[in-house]
């Protein structure tokens, strides 16, 4: 009688820890597709506030987010993750690659007022970095005889729109051109920008988030970006209104990390806000 008596514990043993094994997959399916459907809605999420709405722990949706990156539902980036709604690496979460000509025709007029109150503050003799991008191309229409400075640049179109300006010095970095940003990647155009120190940076966004930072269009951008903030003085972002509250792939750097933001009077009330709760200064054209 024990034996069949052991024996009838051990079956319902067994089949306990099968219930529960069906059950914690069950519940793990269920907050996957919660978690998914989060993120499908607002594009974007940070670990901590999907965590916060479901009411798990951060760890436990780093985890989710994983197993949702394998299963190419989403992309993680720095703190929290995309939805990927088409693909990865080269396909932009919203569905285009990022193309500098198209992206050249838009908000035309923003970008020129932008850029022209950038080179406002640019001081004769000064060593800046400019950046890859539509605004920042726009920088050497405005660049005067009268402020010679040394241009520090590593993108086809920066360098086309600065060089006939005698009274300006160029740095230029080299190495595997993108005909996409028309940016030139190499190691050692990181190390040029890193062996070199600016008193001013002008950088370009994709996308700028209050909680998911400042993001670009391609991973290869990240650490030619990096080293340019780190090699500079002063910070400045010249970014259109349209990139507020957008959020891409390549994370590079967080809202704080600038003193300087330049945009259009299409921005936001929050992010004029967040510029006296963080300490950058908004500049409105």
């Amino acid at each position: 009688m024990s034996v069949i008596f052991e024996r009838i514990v051990t079956k319902l043993k067994t089949v306990g820890s099968f219930v529960t094994i069906i059950t914690t997959m069950n519940g793990k399916n269920s907050r996957l597709r919660r978690v998914t459907d989060i993120l499908r809605v607002k594009n974007a999420g940070t670990i901590r506030e999907i965590a916060q709405a479901l009411s798990v722990s951060e760890m436990t949706i780093r985890r989710d987010l994983a197993t949702l990156a394998e299963r190419n539902i989403v992309k993680l980036i720095h703190g929290g993750a995309i939805f990927n709604h088409v693909g990865l690496e080269t396909t932009e979460p919203d569905g285009g690659k990022y193309d500098l000509p198209q992206e050249e025709a838009t908000h035309i007029e923003e970008k020129r007022r932008i850029a022209e109150k950038a080179v406002s503050l640019i001081e004769p003799n000064d060593v800046i970095i400019i950046d890859s991008g539509s605004t920042t191309e726009l920088m050497g229409e405005f660049i005067q005889s009268s402020s010679p400075s040394t241009i520090i640049c590593y993108a086809m179109n920066i360098l086309v729109s600065v060089f006939r300006r005698k009274e300006c010095k160029l740095i230029f970095g080299g190495g595997y051109f993108h005909e996409n940003t028309m940016m030139f990647e190499s190691n050692e155009g990181v190390e040029l920008i890193r062996n070199n120190r600016a008193n001013k940076a002008f950088m370009s966004a994709r996308g700028i988030s209050d909680k998911l930072g400042i993001t670009t269009a391609d991973s290869y951008e990240i650490s030619v970006k990096k080293a340019a903030l780190e090699s500079s003085q002063q910070r400045i972002l010249l970014a259109d209104s349209s990139k507020f509250d957008q959020v891409h792939s390549a994370h590079y750097s967080e809202l704080g990390d600038f003193d300087i933001i330049i945009t259009d009077s299409n921005i936001s009330p929050k992010y004029v806000d967040l510029s006296k709760v963080m300490g950058f200064e908004l500049i409105v054209v």
